[in-house]
């Protein structure tokens, strides 16, 4: 992050990641180990979905989450995320679940707990110098794009919400986008863009796992 871009929060709001974080981590470890079997029962192997992502200022990390997907399999015609996810994976994405061993993404200090969500490293080179702007914090489990919507919200507003989440973050919006956060989780609300299963990609087509 550049010095110009430091606000006194931050580091208050890494110690909340961290403490959050650790203690949900704990309380959810034996959700998490159910949903493993149960993913492994649905899915096979891996358990989790690995993909790299960019993180604050474009450094690549490993997101973790439970798989909501099979494979690509051309033989099968499993190809697009409509054919790949799973009536399982739905109700996973829907919930929320296949998102908890993000946690760790947390505790490590690959994200925040709210911040700009982390999207596809193909997208680096799309972003406006404005859009960019958005990796100048880490990622976070949620953010105000999020909030605002999930992924009802199109590509260019989200961006601009992201953005806007840098210039303004305080803990006062933190607690805020927690709260609608959560209420959207349990009212199931803006899970996918109309129409489509998951998030059509941001500039071009391409075969991908969808989630994000």
């Amino acid at each position: 992050m550049s010095a110009r871009n430091r606000k006194p929060y931050d580091r208050f709001k890494r110690l909340i990641d961290v403490s959050v974080a650790a203690v949900a981590l704990v309380a959810t470890a034996p959700v998490q180990a159910a949903l493993a079997i149960v993913v492994r029962r649905n899915l096979g192997s891996p358990v989790l979905f690995r993909q790299r992502r960019p993180g604050r200022d474009g450094r690549p990390f490993d997101l973790v989450k439970f798989r909501t997907m099979r494979d690509v399999d051309l033989v099968r015609g499993l190809v697009t995320d409509e054919e790949r996810l799973t009536p399982f994976g739905q109700r996973l994405r829907r919930t929320s679940l296949d998102e908890l061993p993000t946690l760790w993404n947390v505790l490590r200090g690959d994200m925040s707990l709210i911040g700009p969500r982390p999207l596809l490293m193909a997208y680096l080179d799309r972003y406006t110098s404005q859009q960019a702007r958005r990796h100048e914090v880490r990622p976070g489990v949620t953010g105000l794009a999020q909030a605002s919507g999930r992924n009802e919200v199109p590509w260019e507003d989200r961006f601009a919400l992201d953005v806007e989440y840098v210039d303004n973050r305080s803990l006062r919006l933190d607690a805020w986008i927690a709260v609608k956060t959560i209420l959207q989780v349990l009212t199931r609300t803006g899970v996918s863009e109309p129409g489509h299963v998951t998030m059509t990609e941001f500039g071009a087509f391409t075969v991908d796992d969808g989630s994000v």
